[in-house]
């Protein structure tokens, strides 16, 4: 178990070390399925069990770790069932991010799109899949913010915390990265021409696409 915490002065430890953990599971640096020792975790990090306890409730109550009867705390397994939930939910929000985003975005915004898909572009034969994966989320944060509503973009990033487990594996595969780049490109186009309707089905594709991708990727790993 690989963990390291960075504290920070404006931040309470127990948000520290819920910060933490956190992005060891949406990283994968703690697995699915493995068990969360207040003991071990507190030994590791160097602080006393309680904000263990207070980041692990947390984290339940996110969906990333769930208690099993008699054993305890565990990481949450990544599901077919929970990526069909978020999507289900993402798709919708998704679709009135991108409806505003072509009333909205600017040409200094577009520009800053354009870079980061060429960022991503990049990044295409890398096997760094967390920074292919910041880099995809950094492409969809632009748009969330061209909508210029607080709302919907805090809700977009709470969902986008929860995709970050699924994100990165699809990412594992490098047809499914070209795939991802095509699609980045003709979302740009849409946006810059604001054509709502090619925008929204260039969106509603992305989306499909992941999902077949991590329920292969899924697939095989209950294969192996």
């Amino acid at each position: 178990m690989d963990l390291e915490m960075h504290m920070d002065e404006y931040l309470p430890l127990r948000d520290v070390v819920f910060n933490t953990l956190r992005k060891a599971i949406l990283k994968g640096d703690l697995k699915p399925g493995e068990r969360l020792m207040e003991i071990a975790l507190a030994e590791k990090l160097g602080v006393s069990r309680t904000p263990i306890r207070e980041a692990i409730r947390k984290l339940e109550l996110e969906g990333l770790v769930v208690m099993a009867p008699r054993k305890g705390a565990k990481v949450a397994s990544i599901t077919e069932r929970d990526l069909n939930d978020v999507l289900e939910v993402r798709k919708g929000m998704e679709e009135l991010a991108i409806r505003l985003a072509c009333e909205r975005i600017t040409p200094e915004q577009l520009d800053e799109l354009d870079k980061v898909e060429k960022k991503f572009l990049n990044l295409i034969d890398s096997e760094n899949l967390t920074e292919l994966a910041e880099v995809d989320v950094e492409f969809h944060d632009i748009i969330y913010a061209t909508t210029n509503n607080k709302r919907l973009i805090q809700l977009l990033n709470n969902l986008r915390e929860q995709m970050y487990r699924y994100r990165i594996e699809y990412l594992k595969d490098s047809a499914v990265r070209r795939q991802l780049a095509k699609e980045h490109k003709s979302i740009c186009e849409a946006l810059r021409t604001h054509d709502k309707e090619s925008a929204l089905r260039y969106v509603y594709v992305h989306i499909d696409n992941q999902q077949k991708a991590i329920i292969r990727s899924l697939n095989e790993e209950k294969e192996e």
